[in-house]
């Protein structure tokens, strides 16, 4: 594993950092979140606005870097193929339950089926007394979303984290105007750490990108390592680098490849 940096801050206190990332270098392994880190957030999943040129920039990049780019995401697989159709990236979904290697093999983390029905009725009988409440079953995975009614913020990480707390195995997290359930285990750090184990990963520094709650296990992985880590957006956190917004980063990530056709 690579130990190129200092490792001290990794576990230290949140901060504020305001520094912006160093440029990327064709010897790097990136690591990319989407919502809210490549495309803006948006009222629901599937109405995010998919910028025509996101997908060659991303093909571009990922040529450069001889195919060292993943997506590390709390979308599914599947639903990312959907949004970049023809790209077939490295991909963690789901926050680590599910990852696609570079040569295509799928590794999967999934809880008990039975468990998982289970919350999915409680997650859906409480979202149908409050209207406004988003539910997105992922497939190992589910997300209540709150978006639409964001008065409803405590209320929903209340009452999901009590559900998800009488059930062994499964663990509530916050995000942007959401609560994910998944299997206990998986998270962003771990499934950098697997791609890191494989080619065309290995040896190389790791770069991670993202903007949630959800990224910070990601984070803290890549800098305890040697790498860089940088948050998208305000709010604390433990990357030591930011940037503001979608365009930053997309900008940021250009200046390693332009946009190309695919």
């Amino acid at each position: 594993m690579i130990e190129t940096q200092t490792q001290r801050g990794a576990g230290a206190a949140r901060a504020a950092p305001r520094r912006r990332p160093p440029p990327l270098d064709a010897t790097d392994a990136l690591f990319l979140d989407i919502d809210g880190t490549l495309v803006d957030l948006a009222p629901a999943p599937d109405r995010v606005d998919v910028d025509p040129a996101l997908r060659p920039m991303l093909a571009s990049t990922s040529r450069v870097l001889d195919g060292a780019l993943a997506l590390i995401t709390g979308r599914s697989i599947r639903d990312v193929d959907r949004l970049l159709p023809g790209l077939a990236l490295p991909i963690a979904g789901q926050h680590g339950c599910e990852r696609r290697s570079r040569d295509g093999a799928m590794h999967l983390h999934a809880g008990d089926p039975a468990t998982l029905d289970r919350l999915r009725d409680l997650v859906a009988a409480f979202a149908t007394r409050h209207p406004g409440l988003l539910v997105e079953h992922k497939g190992a995975s589910l997300a209540v979303h709150y978006r639409a009614v964001p008065e409803l913020a405590g209320l929903v990480h209340r009452s999901i984290r009590h559900v998800v707390t009488e059930v062994d195995g499964w663990t509530a997290e916050g995000g942007k105007k959401l609560v994910e359930v998944r299997p206990g285990g998986p998270d962003k750090g771990r499934a950098i750490a697997q791609f890191l184990a494989e080619a065309p990963f290995a040896g190389r520094r790791p770069v991670f990108v993202g903007d949630d709650r959800g990224d910070e296990p990601g984070f803290r992985f890549v800098q305890r390592v040697g790498g860089v880590a940088v948050k998208v957006g305000k709010g604390s956190t433990f990357a030591r680098y930011r940037l503001p917004d979608v365009d930053a980063v997309r900008t940021w990530i250009s200046t390693l490849a332009p946009p190309s056709a695919a």
